[in-house]
């Protein structure tokens, strides 16, 4: 099945009692057994739940995985995979990562012994010389967050490989439509299907999904173990969200590349991040690993923080939020909002400035987002 077909139909069949086709919303927290231990193949609803199940097995086609495992969030998956960790390893992680990902490295893992650096993942060099002995895991956002830089996803499995280490990347910002980490020999993908999976701003989730068997009975038996799974309404809505996400992405990507073209030629613009431009350092690779972008751009407004709040306190149509992916167009300041965790020193290192905006273009007409743009930039 094309990926079209695999986001209506797989793990989404008919339900066999009444016909129904859409998954029903399983809102039990227990299953009736026949006897002690023998039921019908669900226990408990933290455990296995059909609506979640369902969720489960259709993102896991999507990526062209073999196991998929939902969560309460993004940062409930993250943890999931960090979980893989013992006290006395090492992650290498991206330096531009989103600020969520930092900070439970920074004051949670780290509590636990665990350790972690940040590295320009778009140099395999880079990876390489920053490894240590106890190194057991490289986290990869490829794009990233919120520069949109990009990662070598064929050289990152191969130096995981080489190195005996697992490879994650943090899929959300190209979602499966446009990229498929795993067909590069990746081990791991997470997503937030916050996101462009749920992708109407309407539900928190997060997905792990792996091909590695031993990979996914260890990430199985925390997901049951710790907890943080989704409710079926969650998942039900992140299930009909895939629904349209061939449709969706379409149009963030024909939107944000004519975003990204008006944004490169005004006056009162430094500069535009998008992969799908010319001017991007990385965009050759871009078109080589993935088939399209999605609605992030980030720009640079010219002069400091206060014309940038200038700027995001005159949009209409773009609403000044957190979170990205959505139907409707988001506009944020990540050195204020989404990354303000991070400590400033290491922000200006990264590249975010005090002058750095991030867009999350939707599907409207983009005439009226050019228009609003235009407007405050004015």
């Amino acid at each position: 099945m094309k990926f079209s077909t695999k986001a209506i139909h797989v793990g989404q069949e008919p339900d066999p009692q009444t016909g129904a086709v859409v998954v029903p919303v399983y809102f039990t927290s227990t299953y009736a057994q026949e006897s002690p231990g023998k039921h019908k193949g669900y226990e408990y609803s933290r455990t296995h739940n059909p609506t979640r199940k369902a969720l489960e097995q259709c993102a896991a086609a999507l990526e062209n995985g073999k196991y998929g495992l939902a969560f309460a969030s993004g940062m409930a998956a993250i943890n999931n995979v960090l979980n893989l960790l013992k006290c006395g390893d090492h992650v290498l992680c991206t330096d531009d990562v989103y600020g969520g990902t930092y900070r439970i490295l920074d004051k949670v893992y780290s509590d636990y012994g665990v350790e972690f650096s940040l590295v320009d993942s778009t140099n395999p060099t880079n990876i390489e010389s920053q490894f240590r002995k106890n190194t057991k895991m490289l986290w990869i956002e490829t794009p990233s967050n919120p520069l949109l830089c990009i990662a070598d996803m064929r050289e990152v499995a191969r130096i995981g490989k080489d190195k005996d280490i697992i490879t994650v990347v943090d899929n959300t910002f190209a979602t499966p439509y446009f990229q498929l980490p795993l067909d590069f020999g990746i081990d791991i993908v997470v997503h937030s299907t916050t996101k462009y999976l749920g992708g109407h701003s309407d539900v928190v989730g997060g997905l792990v999904i792996t091909n590695d068997e031993e990979h996914f009975r260890r990430l199985r038996f925390c997901q049951n173990a710790v907890g943080g799974i989704p409710g079926p309404m969650d998942a039900w809505l992140v299930l009909r969200g895939i629904k349209t996400l061939a449709v969706r992405m379409k149009e963030h990507f024909a939107n944000a590349l004519e975003v990204a073209k008006f944004l490169e030629t005004h006056p009162r613009v430094n500069r535009v991040i998008y992969p799908w431009l010319k001017s991007h350092p990385q965009c050759e690779l871009a078109k080589k690993q993935m088939s399209g972008m999605s609605g992030m751009i980030s720009f640079e407004i010219k002069g400091g923080l206060e014309e940038a709040k200038r700027f995001l306190e005159n949009v209409r149509l773009f609403a000044l939020a957190e979170s990205l992916g959505g139907v409707e167009s988001l506009i944020e300041h990540p050195a204020m909002m989404t990354h303000a965790y991070v400590p400033p020193e290491i922000r200006l290192k990264r590249g975010i400035t005090d002058s750095l905006i991030r867009l999350s273009v939707g599907i409207e007409n983009v005439g009226d987002l050019i228009d609003d743009l235009a407007a405050a930039l004015g």
